[in-house]
């Protein structure tokens, strides 16, 4: 299949629902700005080389914004953008069903 011939929907699935993606939009967007040491301790478990993959490709599709401070050391932060704030709502959504599911561990 084309990406032509992907839905909307497809693409924007295809996008967003790779390993570690949707958390670290939840995080970027439950707590706001951080820099990449912020973001990866609290995206925990995530390696260094997948969170700058998984960062440098929302920021290429524009779903984060990527600030770059050419300070010493330089600061670089990250902040999901409108079309990524765009996303609270299902995120939300997503949380709360997760804790119905999930609330009772003997749910699978």
């Amino acid at each position: 299949m084309t990406e032509l011939e992907y839905s909307p929907l497809e693409k924007l699935l295809n996008q967003i629902s790779g390993r570690w993606t949707m958390y670290i939009l939840w995080i970027l967007d439950t707590k706001g700005t951080l820099r990449f040491g912020e973001l990866k301790r609290n995206v925990e478990g995530i390696s260094t080389k997948v969170l700058t993959e998984r960062l440098r490709m929302l920021e290429k599709i524009g779903i984060i914004h990527r600030d770059y401070e050419p300070t010493i050391p330089p600061k670089v932060t990250y902040k999901l953008t409108e079309r990524g704030r765009e996303l609270s709502e299902p995120l939300y959504h997503l949380c709360d069903l997760a804790s119905r599911w999930y609330s009772d561990e003997t749910v699978v």
